[in-house]
């Protein structure tokens, strides 16, 4: 495949340049799809499908799973009081209802807490405690996985709104905002969330159970990273009917602060990294690396390609998979893709 074949691939033509420039039609897509993309609904049936679909119908692909997440939890936390009630005589510590305190065991038990007010003395609770912290651990993090990004983004529309109360600007550039600023306006909301429980938690304690601010701020710490000392705990019905919520609230936000965090680590190594490579100096040697095709000459698209590989977007692997999958599409092997290339292609499949 020649140099120019690529180039034409990538940058338009110069007498089409200026379309890049006009309005679109009314109903006419905004986005381009890569010739050797799977085909989609809004391919087939143009005529259906005129614009892309809006944020309510993307949003509505997301929910089921975080609705199933959230079965999940309920179904486990009701397996959890079930069993937990019925060996409950097989359990020693301070206890205040037999239903709340199989709850709140079961809440601490999944959270990996374990304060040690309520612990099993028998084989069988013993076994079934075992059974449930690596069930409930597992659907903790399921859940965390499938509700992060859901519960978050809800709060970064308001957060941009926040920020930038006295700038007015549309829809759409707050939306481009938001997705350039998506990790820290995540970030920021779990802080704020996690600031928040943190609070609440240290009052509660300090005027329900009786604790001392101290105590009360060193129990919430001692809870929210799961360390579970032991020695400050709930033990009253309405503390344990509210470490109910809680503690499993709690402990997902700070799971979720110190993941933004990781990603903001990682996504500022990344711009470090883009910066480096876009202001660096070419060499000879670059030159010879980004020519693909041999013919001593660098194009557009071969530079453009070679920068993506410095930047860890894109591997030699993955040009070779293109470029094979180029090749068998380029039934005529005129080194540029058409209809006829296409439908004989899929014709020969």
């Amino acid at each position: 495949m020649s140099d120019n074949s690529i180039q034409r691939a990538l940058v338009p033509d110069n007498h089409n340049a200026d379309v890049l420039q006009r309005k679109p039609l009314e109903g006419a897509k905004r986005f381009r799809r890569s010739r050797s993309a799977p085909r989609s609904e809004t391919d087939q049936k143009p005529e259906e499908n005129g614009s892309s679909p809006p944020a309510k119908e993307l949003l509505s692909v997301i929910r089921p799973s975080f609705r199933l997440a959230g079965l999940l939890l309920f179904l486990y936390l009701l397996a959890g009081v079930v069993v937990f009630y019925l060996v409950m005589d097989q359990l020693s510590g301070k206890r205040t209802n037999r239903v709340l305190d199989a709850l709140y065991f079961c809440i601490v038990t999944m959270t990996s807490v374990g304060y040690g007010d309520l612990v099993p003395n028998s084989d069988t609770a013993k076994l079934l405690a075992c059974v449930f912290v690596f069930t409930g651990m597992a659907i903790i993090a399921l859940f965390v996985s499938k509700s992060a990004d859901y519960l978050v983004e809800k709060q970064e529309v308001l957060f941009f709104k926040a920020l930038h109360m006295n700038m007015k600007c549309s829809e759409a550039k707050m939306l481009r905002q938001i997705e350039t600023n998506k990790t820290k306006y995540k970030f920021y909301t779990a802080a704020l969330l996690l600031m928040t429980t943190i609070v609440v938690g240290t009052v509660f304690l300090w005027k329900v159970e009786k604790l001392s601010l101290v105590d009360s701020f060193y129990c919430v710490c001692a809870t929210i990273t799961t360390l579970g000392y032991g020695d400050k705990s709930f033990s009253s019905k309405l503390g344990r009917t509210f470490a109910v919520f809680w503690i499993i609230t709690s402990t997902i936000i700070l799971a979720l602060f110190f993941m933004y965090l990781a990603e903001i680590y990682t996504e500022r190594r990344q711009k470090m990294l883009a910066k480096w490579v876009l202001t660096r100096r070419i060499t000879n040697m670059d030159l010879e690396a980004a020519d693909l095709d041999n013919d001593r000459k660098v194009g557009a698209a071969e530079f453009v390609v070679y920068k993506l590989k410095e930047l860890g977007k894109i591997s030699q692997e993955d040009i070779s998979c293109f470029l094979e999958e180029f090749e068998k599409l380029d039934v005529d092997q005129s080194g540029t893709l058409s209809t006829y290339d296409l439908t004989q292609a899929q014709s020969g499949q």
